[in-house]
């Protein structure tokens, strides 16, 4: 055996069952022995580096399953308002940012929660057009799913009071006159006239993602919904990336399906799921079925609280069922946003009639959030091995939400990891960034309590352990991806991708674990980020 790296003194989580070690031996980016520093004593030479970790905790790097990494790049030049609490202080930000373009130039930014505002109501087209007269706004909701727009905005979209919903989407209308509030599809009318920003522009946002991340622990990640940003341009983005050296960590692309999407241009170019290398690799399709509990267009089978409405199904039943049979034969994998019952319901469906056409081992076919399953709809994914990809840190930042919209009974049983585990699925724990943090801790500690940010407890039945939980976002994210041979734990024959912690969380609360920073991040071996001097 030899040993180019030898990282000693720590405490490394190597993986869910599996034991501690204190050591752990690297040569060539993968890992090559996993134990005490001096079962390693024989296969150290002169030159192999030692690297004393002081105590700290370590485990695998952490793969987000599902976040937008080239949003998280774009979101740090976009008007950032997440979490902010006044209404007066989101349209001063946009009216500061006005100041700093040319009359006419787009303001573009995202982050609000109408649930945190102080007037408890979406920012409306007037309130924008008082503070940015002369430019076209576009505003997206924390949720994405959602967008408040100006006159400017509207006319450029050539969007009128007389315009009809589109198909799948809701343009808000009082009185007959639209109040800048816009929902799923009706959001492309407006993203279709955005600016387009060059390659260089979309690569310098996929390195600023990748670096952040990588700062936080990630060294893995999935961008859903390539393309949703800039069509085809985002997905040659990712390989210029590539091609110019500017890739900072692992990643998979989740291609759009149907109307506008990208996988057509995809599979005429040869991306078919698994198509790449361990760096940059094709994966999934991803179809938007429905939209956001706490936008209230999930879709769900019963109403929200105080109305008639159910969300909005973003395709038709026969649609989704159409498009999937035609994925599925043509050899992808699937990763489809469903958050509602009444949407998990029809993905599912689609998925049996898929099987039942055309017949494939171990498609690993994903729901995207899957947030309000079902005790039937979970046993019917055990049974056709797809895989869950929800984001238990919803609970944290929309938690008070949901018990608003849809009542505790619904809250309680969302996002329902107990119920993955026990049922034999995988369930993958993601971020969803720029929606919430792709910070992984404030993620971890909500499967652990369920707590929402105001203290109520969501369904604590449905609360899993720190193992279960480091394991839904490492392990199983590899599983996921068809990786699970090379990354995700600390064993040999894995990538040495390394998170080291500043506590261990073994042995700390959750409200300690919900502050908890990386302090080093090694990926394929190397030192890519670090705050304690280990380099």
């Amino acid at each position: 055996m030899r040993i180019d790296t030898l990282l000693v003194n720590g405490r490394f989580w190597t993986g869910l069952g599996l034991p501690c070690a204190s050591a752990v031996a690297i040569a060539e980016g993968r890992i090559v022995g996993v134990g005490a520093a001096s079962d390693f004593d024989t296969a150290t030479t002169p030159t192999t580096r030692r690297i004393d970790l002081g105590g700290r905790f370590a485990a695998p790097g952490f793969n987000d399953g599902h976040q937008h990494t080239l949003a998280i790049g774009q979101a740090t030049v976009e008007v950032d308002v997440k979490g902010e609490t006044r209404l007066d202080a989101v349209l001063q930000a946009i009216k500061i940012r006005t100041e700093t373009l040319q009359r006419g130039s787009w303001v573009i930014g995202r982050g609000y929660d109408h649930f945190l505002l102080d007037t408890g109501q979406h920012p409306s087209r007037a309130d924008l057009d008082r503070v940015a007269p002369h430019h076209p706004v576009f505003l997206k909701r924390t949720c994405g799913h959602l967008a408040v727009v100006n006159s400017a905005a509207m006319a450029l979209a050539g969007v009128s009071d007389a315009t009809p919903d589109p198909a799948g989407g809701l343009i808000e209308k009082r009185d007959g006159v639209a109040t800048g509030l816009v929902a799923e599809t009706a959001l492309q009318l407006f993203m279709r006239v955005l600016p387009p920003l060059s390659q260089q522009e979309l690569v310098t946002a996929i390195e600023a993602g990748g670096k952040l991340c990588l700062a936080r622990g990630i060294t893995s990640a999935m961008d859903a919904a390539v393309g949703n940003r800039q069509g085809y341009d985002d997905v040659l983005a990712w390989y210029a990336a590539y091609g110019a050296g500017r890739l900072p960590l692992r990643a998979r692309l989740c291609f759009t399906g149907g109307p506008g999407g990208t996988v057509d241009e995809a599979f005429a170019n040869g991306l078919v799921t698994g198509v790449g290398d361990d760096w940059l690799r094709a994966g999934p399709v991803k179809l938007f079925t429905d939209g956001s509990a706490g936008g209230r267009t999930a879709a769900m089978t019963a109403p929200y609280l105080g109305g008639c409405d159910c969300g909005i199904l973003c395709l038709t039943a026969e649609t989704i069922r159409e498009i999937v049979i035609d994925l599925h034969a043509k050899g992808y994998q699937m990763g489809i946003h469903a958050i509602g019952d009444k949407a998990i319901g029809h993905v599912i469906d689609a998925v049996v009639a898929a099987q039942a056409r055309t017949p494939r081992q171990d498609t690993r076919h994903r729901i995207e959030h899957c947030g309000f399953a079902t005790g039937l709809q979970i046993a019917r994914m055990a049974r056709l091995g797809m895989v869950p990809v929800p984001q238990p840190v919803f609970l944290w930042d929309f938690g008070d939400l949901y018990l608003d919209v849809v009542g505790p009974e619904r809250s309680n049983a969302s996002y329902p990891m107990r119920a993955f585990i026990d049922a034999g699925l995988h369930p993958v724990a993601s971020s969803d960034a720029p929606v919430c943090t792709f910070d992984p801790f404030p993620n971890l500690a909500a499967m652990l309590t369920r707590q929402s940010r105001r203290g109520a407890v969501l369904g604590a039945a449905q609360a899993i352990s720190l193992d279960e939980a480091l394991s839904a976002m490492t392990a199983n994210a590899a599983r996921a991806e068809f990786m699970e041979d090379r990354k995700g734990c600390l064993v040999p024959g894995h990538y040495a991708d390394i998170a080291v912690w500043d506590h261990d969380p073994f042995a700390a609360d959750a409200a300690r674990i919900r502050e908890g920073k990386v302090v080093a991040t090694i990926l394929d071996g190397k030192i890519v980020h670090d705050t304690v001097g280990l380099s």
